[in-house]
């Protein structure tokens, strides 16, 4: 069980406070922390990306060292695939051990969403996409330990990190780029019940 902001007790991995969705811990029974050392190998190597440019191959744009790469194996095989995939888990790592504190939270995901509407020009649905990848090989490869309230937790995790991201995206004035000749799905994966 985890605790709100003012005491109660909620199972489903989140407390509801009076600002919205508040995470207080990345350790309550039947969960595991996002860490190198504690997923799945499928979900710390470049197996996430991987999936999500085979299945939303207009995001592979962004990225000049990759897209050019059809098949999945080649792109997990990429070193500059691997040391993007690190980046990606180390930033969620990162969100995951300081839920207990909004502001650092805050600055992580302000940094990453201002960099990829400033520097990168990567249009913010990618990152609800590719969070719903890296959840759907969590899952797969975590069944047994990845009950449907642990779902439902980092489901509400995705919506704070997109939301936040998406903040730092309004925050420095981003204007909707002009699609390429390949636009991003309207579907997004499905990340659980």
């Amino acid at each position: 069980m985890l605790r709100s902001t003012d005491g109660s007790e909620n199972s489903d991995g989140a407390g509801v406070g009076g600002t919205g969705v508040h995470f207080f811990s990345p350790h309550y029974p039947g969960s595991f922390r996002v860490s190198p050392r504690q997923l799945p190998a499928s979900a710390t190597t470049p197996v996430p990306l991987a999936r999500f440019f085979v299945n939303f191959p207009s995001a592979k744009q962004y990225f000049s060292q990759f897209k050019h790469m059809e098949e999945p194996l080649e792109m997990e095989r990429s070193p500059q695939l691997r040391k993007h995939a690190c980046r990606v888990m180390g930033a969620l790592n990162t969100v995951v051990e300081n839920l207990h504190d909004p502001d650092k939270v805050s600055s992580v995901l302000a940094l990453v969403g201002k960099a990829h509407a400033l520097k990168h020009k990567v249009e913010p649905v990618y990152f609800k996409i590719l969070s719903g990848v890296i959840l759907e090989v969590v899952a797969e490869e975590c069944a047994n330990d990845f009950p449907p309230e642990t779902q439902r937790a980092w489901a509400k995790l995705r919506g704070l990190i997109y939301s936040h991201v998406t903040a730092a995206y309004k925050e420095v004035g981003w204007v909707q780029q002009v699609p390429n000749a390949t636009t991003p799905p309207a579907t997004l994966p499905s990340s659980g019940p």
